[in-house]
């Protein structure tokens, strides 16, 4: 009787390449069901934290992780979103920080995958405990165009990781990189564009609001706005009314706070560019790069920045006023630019060779010494003949006191009226605000008018309701420096003592003969120094960053000039508690 032994041979090199063929298509598919899910997912319209958080949750139904982390940096390079899966965040942490700086340091810098197969043998866990299995770490950046926007990494022990490899994680992560980075990248357009209709929508508004309010009716020659009576003034506006009808360049000149800005948009109005722009801007608050592109504008990619063309003042003042303010401010480099538009007309962009010609009457506006800035070639001869055209001085508030009752009044109707106030002055407190000195001139009467009447509980304000009559003034404090000059009729205002009429505060008769002094600084490491109570420490330092920060630890860190890991590591090192709101 015969017997039959069925014997099972060895698998083949053909069978097993159908196994491995087998497993590549199972990976593939895998990959394949993943994108196509993480796309839907990006594709809900919901806020960006949302989405993203959505998209790490996901991931493990693809990848075999332990856990996961997105993260998205701001333009600073600091941690705008983070989105994680399977990570614990500790009670009381408040600076919670998935993977080590030093990782997300080396893929924003490279651009490239980072892939570590053990991380307790990697310098860049160093501060990271490891306990346990080895884990093996991958991350990705999240890139636009070259750009890195942030991070996506998962982490796994080497048992998790068996059906997939290094390779096929890291091309999986990858592709769900480059899809989470268009999706923030438009997330980013549309948050601009939208923040753009809303500033516009705003400045519609006001302009809405501006039409709707009727507008006082203004006598031919006689500015609205311009509040007095005083002779100084009245020569002002003679020569403004003249001047005004004419295309001819005016130097405003005169104290800060004397109101050069007011006089210029009178100017304007007065002039027959009236219906066209009034356009402004102060020379003194800007670098020269800048203010370069704020007069003459630029093209799209004329430096690092420049993303788009931009129009710059001139251009925007075609037919109208360019007022320049701080125009002795300006820089010896910058005088030879400006000097050729006023001479020509003409000029270009920056980053452009096309010449563009402008109509514009220029109004200039200075407080220093022009004069003797030319002396001592500070400021360009040839461009001081230009400007220099037709000077007006306006003259301080000091010398026209019997103007400073009715434009405390002015501010005062205006105060009551953004307020819906019904405040008024007794006459002693005019009285009293005729005789002071104010530094400041206009501007300073403005702040001091405000100030009096948020503080004052009464609809009239009286003299005990002024700073000066409690010895608070702090213009007064300002002018005598650290306290120990002779008393100032500041002082006997707040002593109770009179004043003869005429009086002002102002300095001693050999102080006005004498050469002017340079203001005297406040030594930081004089006790005397009101505005310094001693030197601040590291903890103090810390602690007023926060507080000004909002107790924001990323927002701190720029203001110290620090990493928000620093910041957190010096919060519990000084053992100070962290405010939530």
């Amino acid at each position: 009787m015969n017997q039959y032994v069925e014997r099972v041979a060895p698998p083949s090199a053909g069978q097993k390449l159908s196994e491995t063929a087998i497993s590549s298509n199972r990976r593939a598919n895998i990959s394949l069901s993943g994108i196509y899910e993480i796309s839907k997912v990006l594709a809900e319209p919901a806020r960006l934290e949302i989405t993203l958080a959505n998209v790490v949750n996901i991931l493990s139904s693809f990848l075999q992780m332990r856990k996961g982390a997105l993260i998205v940096l701001d333009e600073d390079g600091l941690p705008e979103i983070i989105s994680t899966a399977g990570y614990s965040h500790r009670a009381g942490e408040d600076h919670f920080m998935p993977v080590p700086q030093a990782v997300i340091d080396q893929i924003v810098a490279t651009g490239t995958p980072l892939v570590i197969p053990d991380t307790s043998r990697s310098h860049l866990f160093a501060d990271v405990e490891t306990s346990g299995p080895a884990v093996c770490f991958i991350g990705v950046p999240v890139k636009v165009n070259h750009a890195v926007l942030g991070t996506l990494s998962i982490d796994r022990t080497r048992k998790e990781g068996g059906d997939f490899t290094l390779d096929d994680d890291m091309r999986f992560l990858t592709m769900v990189a480059n899809l989470a980075g268009q999706t923030i990248r438009l997330h980013r357009i549309l948050s601009e564009d939208r923040q753009r209709l809303i500033e516009q929508q705003r400045r519609l508004e006001k302009t809405i609001e501006y039409a709707a309010e009727p507008q006082p009716r203004r006598m031919p020659g006689k500015p609205s706005r311009i509040v007095g009576e005083s002779a100084s003034v009245k020569t002002v506006l003679d020569t403004i009314n003249i001047v005004a009808k004419t295309n001819s360049t005016v130097l405003l000149r005169g104290e800060s706070g004397t109101g050069k800005e007011l006089f210029a948009q009178t100017i304007h109005e007065l002039s027959p560019r009236h219906d066209r722009p009034f356009v402004k801007l102060n020379c003194a608050a800007l670098p020269e790069s800048v203010l370069e592109s704020e007069l003459f504008g630029h093209e799209k990619g004329a430096f690092t920045g420049a993303t788009s063309q931009r129009i710059g003042r001139f251009e925007l003042a075609h037919g109208g006023t360019l007022l320049l303010d701080e125009i002795g401010e300006i820089s010896a480099s910058f005088q030879a630019k400006l000097l050729r538009v006023l001479q020509e007309g003409e000029f270009e962009r920056v980053g452009g060779n096309k010449t563009i010609k402008v109509d514009v009457r220029l109004i200039c506006a200075t407080n220093r010494d022009l004069e003797d800035a030319v002396r001592r070639h500070e400021f360009r001869a040839d461009l001081y003949y230009r400007i220099s055209v037709v000077p007006v001085t306006l003259p301080p508030l000091r010398e026209r006191k019997g103007d400073i009752p009715r434009i405390a009044e002015s501010f005062l109707e205006r105060f009551n009226r953004e307020n819906r106030r019904k405040m008024t002055f007794s006459k002693n407190s005019l009285d009293l605000i005729s005789r002071c000195y104010f530094p400041g001139n206009v501007r300073e009467l403005e702040n001091c008018v405000q100030r009096t009447a948020t503080l004052t509980r009464s609809e009239v304000i009286d003299t005990q309701d002024f700073a000066c009559s409690t010895g608070q003034c702090l213009s007064a404090l300002l002018w005598k420096g650290n306290g120990k000059g002779p008393p100032s009729a500041i002082d006997a205002l707040a002593s109770g003592r009179t004043l003869p009429v005429g009086a002002a505060e102002r300095p001693a008769p050999a102080e006005r003969d004498a050469s002017p002094r340079p203001a005297r600084s406040c030594d930081p490491e004089d006790a005397d120094c009101p505005a310094q109570a001693g030197r601040l420490t590291e903890r103090d330092r810390l602690v007023d960053a926060m507080e000004r920060s909002g107790w924001v630890q990323a927002k701190a860190a720029r203001i110290l000039g620090l990493t928000p890991r620093q910041v957190g590591y010096a919060l519990r090192r000084h053992d100070i508690p962290v405010k939530k709101f």
